[in-house]
């Protein structure tokens, strides 16, 4: 029997999938940060871990994004072959129809992410269209769909590689997790996709990260199949790593490892990896002719509870008197608080000021002991002054490090994950300093924003150059002033602990 399934049934599914997983956790991810905060020793990871938890949960209470990046929408659709479509458009308009509505949803504004012409214009497409869809027909009468919504940052530290057939997957993994930095924002998931094609392991790696996290049941249960043993083999092994929430070194660098394969050439063994970061976001629906399939909104019981306090060892800074003479006794791993004015700006913005700089032009704000927050908030709605606005990935921003610190005289930066040694030397020859924020836990942080003033650059929309003024915003020395970063520092001495107390 013939399934009629409607294009506004379609529409208003996808839509609210993706405004459902832009404010709730999937259920199994909160319980496995909980688990993994309850048992961690580092201070400083547990601390991120405790911001990412209280995040989520006032994300869930408030309907507004877990992070920032909304991301680019991935779906899968599985298409019953008894199924016929009643629309007057192409399936790819429809379900591009549902990420428009949702990600322009007034009491909930999603930031518009995806550009058009990559390598040209890089011009924002404004409704975060076009969704990057996959398609399979399979026997039955339904439409089965599961949406993704993937963070740059995640994406970012994407690998592949054509090992060879005898090369080991397990080596490689672990020669690429600690090469990927802190940029995906772990603790969070990876996703490995073995076999096929090139482009058969990259859709695999990204269609494993939609399975639940089950590892303790596996571990419990032991691995039936080859796949099942190199989720074991590398959960372990990855986590040994000591690289912990946000970088900062830990017990916790993954929450699960999910592995999926397909048969190969003789001569190849294609392998990929997707890590999912600190804001999964995905939900699962299918449509059987009945009408709209939405999503039932989780019980609050379903966080934990918890407060992040702040330690007496806090150093507290007014960002309006502050100087580079006051940055040279920060220390790295240091907690500190900031209020005050600082300006923000990402990618785009770098690149106009590096490009006026070279021209011999005045930059439109002045940046002379100041601090730049590496960041492209949420448009506001209702009574915010702005809208979720965690840390972007710092890293992008280190080849103009050098020239912003000697020609601007800033002082210093915030964002997310490490710096990369270019950007670290640029900061020890200038004697300058880098403040790292927790990654996926953009709504905490716009609380401390108690302004929002657009400066520079209007037309690059959520890459335009603001004023926050801040109060009380929790940040962590990550760079200091000597070139000391405790990316560098912290996993080393958390591989260590972990491979002393293994050896006991």
């Amino acid at each position: 029997m013939t399934t009629v399934i409607r294009q506004d049934d379609l529409i208003e599914s996808v839509a609210d999938a993706l405004q459902f997983i832009s404010y709730y956790h999937p259920k199994d991810f909160i319980q496995a940060v909980y688990e993994a905060y309850q048992r961690e020793e580092s201070q400083a990871a547990k601390d991120a871990m405790a911001q990412i938890l209280i995040n989520s949960r006032m994300c869930a209470q408030g309907h507004r994004p877990i992070c920032q990046d909304t991301g680019i929408v991935t779906v899968f659709v599985n298409i019953g072959m008894d199924v016929k479509f009643e629309c007057d458009m192409p399936l790819d308009d429809v379900i591009n129809e549902g990420v428009r509505r949702a990600y322009t949803h007034p009491d909930n504004v999603l930031r518009a992410s995806v550009l058009a012409d990559p390598d040209g214009k890089r011009q924002n497409t404004k409704d975060n269209t076009p969704a990057i869809i996959h398609y399979k027909m399979v026997p039955g009468s339904t439409v089965d769909v599961h949406v993704a919504a993937k963070g740059g940052g995640s994406e970012a530290k994407s690998k592949f590689a054509m090992l060879n057939p005898s090369d080991s997957v397990v080596d490689w993994v672990l020669k690429m997790v600690p090469q990927m930095g802190a940029g995906w924002c772990p603790p969070g998931m990876l996703g490995i996709g073995i076999g096929g094609t090139a482009e058969k392991a990259m859709e695999l790696a990204k269609e494993a990260l939609l399975d639940p996290i089950d590892i303790h049941d596996l571990q419990a249960r032991g691995a039936s199949n080859r796949s099942e043993e190199l989720r074991l083999e590398l959960f372990e092994k990855v986590n040994e790593l000591g690289i912990g929430a946000q970088g900062l070194g830990g017990l916790t660098t993954v929450l699960d490892v999910k592995v999926k394969d397909f048969p190969t050439h003789a001569a190849n063994k294609p392998v990929a990896i997707i890590p999912n970061c600190a804001a999964t976001r995905h939900a699962h629906f299918v449509l059987d002719g009945s009408g709209p399939s939405l999503q039932t909104p989780p019980s609050l019981d379903d966080w934990p509870e918890i407060t992040w306090e702040v330690g007496e060892n806090v150093r507290r800074v007014n960002l309006d008197t502050v100087t580079p003479e006051d940055v040279k006794d920060w220390q790295p791993g240091e907690t500190v608080l900031l209020s005050g004015k600082m300006l923000t700006g990402r990618d785009a913005a770098h690149k106009k000021m590096v490009d006026m700089i070279e021209r011999g032009e005045e930059l439109p704000v002045d940046l002379k002991g100041r601090f730049i927050y590496y960041v492209g908030p949420v448009d506001p709605v209702r009574e915010e002054v702005v809208g979720p606005a965690g840390p972007t990935t710092a890293t992008r921003m280190d080849k103009f490090t050098d020239t912003m610190l000697e020609k601007t005289g800033l002082t210093g930066m915030i964002g997310k994950a490490e710096r990369g040694q270019v950007a670290i030397d640029a900061i020890k020859k200038h004697g300058a300093v880098y403040l790292m924020a927790v990654g996926g836990a953009a709504y905490l942080v716009s609380k401390a924003i108690k302004g929002a003033e657009v400066v520079a650059f209007e037309e690059l929309g959520m890459e335009a150059i603001y004023e926050f003024e801040v109060e009380d915003m929790p940040v962590t020395v990550a760079v200091d002033s000597r070139g000391s970063s405790v990316h560098q520092t912290g996993p080393v001495e958390w591989h260590d602990k972990i491979i002393a107390a293994k050896a006991v």
